[in-house]
């Protein structure tokens, strides 16, 4: 009686405190995610905007702010539209699908869809794969003075691979037959764009060099992150029917060749300089956990025992050393990461989730 009592007691107690809470609270999916959703998505906004306004200054210091201002900004943006893709944010997936939408304006993806972005991202969790529309690698061994301009590039730390990736999202529409109807949105995004940056061109030129520079340290944070999270096959079949490949992988295949890139295992908040996006285990294990408690689900899962944890010297380390031997290499399935804690893990390039290509 008395347990029924307490039961009855406080489901009355919690019944009164939603009915309290503010109506765009029950937006959300998670209670605990009200507070920190609302304040990262008054970063990536507030930050995008001050950033810009900063790079149209005519001050180097206000520049220079603004420039890694605008970079974190579209970081977060970029890691918001993962959430997004997940439906963690916002109850009704309709709206994680809105705010994804938004966001890729944000971060310079929206020449492609919101929904072919979610596709192959969930192509990459379901096949247990790097599944793609095609493998550049193989194109560009075809084309050796390509191959050394970017080489050149790479060796210079402009992540031309990625920008390539990028520039080729407009056009697949004008080449891959299953993306016609795409055609009348890039063309609308291009004007829109373009309109946008001749008139921040004509009002302040350096602010869009100090764009360029940002838009590139977001690409190089976004593939730094892709780059040393798997040893997975790579499948040229993101426009096709799931085949055999497909099934070819178990969740032990998973969980084995999934590897954990945090910025600190010591100071856990440094993480969320990526959104948390470093605890890629737990997020493997529970792709449906928002960003908020993968720290505390990585805690509860593995604790400090998890061997699929890569330093972050060692992830510096090689970023650096291999950054032009990574261009067209593509990591052996089975290769020893753990041996040596990652300390010869060359990655991968061109898997960004911010293409759907």
């Amino acid at each position: 009686m008395c347990i029924t009592s307490g039961t009855t007691h406080l489901g009355a107690i919690m019944s009164e405190y939603n009915r309290k809470l503010p109506a765009y609270t029950k937006l959300f999916r998670h209670r605990d995610g009200v507070l920190p959703n609302m304040l990262v998505f008054g970063y990536a906004f507030v930050g995008y905007g001050a950033g810009w306004w900063l790079v149209t200054r005519d001050a180097w210091l206000a520049n220079a702010v603004g420039v890694v201002l605008l970079a974190h900004a579209m970081i977060i943006a970029a890691y918001l539209i993962h959430e997004c893709a997940h439906n963690t944010l916002f109850a009704n997936n309709a709206n994680n699908a809105r705010l994804g939408e938004v966001l890729l304006w944000l971060t310079g993806a929206c020449y492609g869809t919101y929904e072919g972005l979610r596709h192959k991202h969930f192509r990459h969790h379901v096949d247990r794969a790097d599944v793609v529309a095609f493998n550049f690698r193989k194109y560009l061994q075809q084309y050796p003075w390509l191959l050394r301009v970017l080489q050149a590039l790479e060796w210079a730390y402009i992540p031309a691979v990625d920008l390539v990736m990028h520039w080729l999202v407009p056009l697949m529409p004008f080449v891959l037959p299953t993306r016609r109807e795409q055609r009348a949105r890039v063309v609308t995004v291009l004007l829109i764009r373009g309109a946008l940056f001749v008139s921040v061109g004509l009002y302040a030129p350096t602010a869009l060099l100090c764009y360029a520079v940002s838009y590139m340290v977001m690409l190089h944070v976004l593939r730094f992150m892709d780059a040393f999270q798997h040893t997975y096959d790579l499948f040229e079949t993101l426009e096709q029917e799931r085949g055999p490949e497909a099934r070819q992988f178990d969740a032990e295949f998973e969980a084995t060749h999934t590897y954990s890139n945090m910025h600190s295992t010591k100071y856990p908040l440094l993480n969320l300089f990526t959104l948390n996006f470093g605890y890629h285990n737990a997020h493997h294990e529970k792709p449906n956990q928002p960003w908020h408690r993968l720290p505390a689900l990585h805690a509860n899962l593995f604790g400090d025992t998890l061997p699929q944890v890569i330093p972050f010297r060692h992830q510096i380390a090689c970023y650096h050393r291999y950054r032009v031997q990574r261009m067209v290499h593509e990591d052996a399935v089975d290769f020893d990461v753990v041996g040596n804690q990652g300390a010869t893990f060359v990655g991968v390039d061109g898997v960004s989730f911010l293409t759907g290509h």
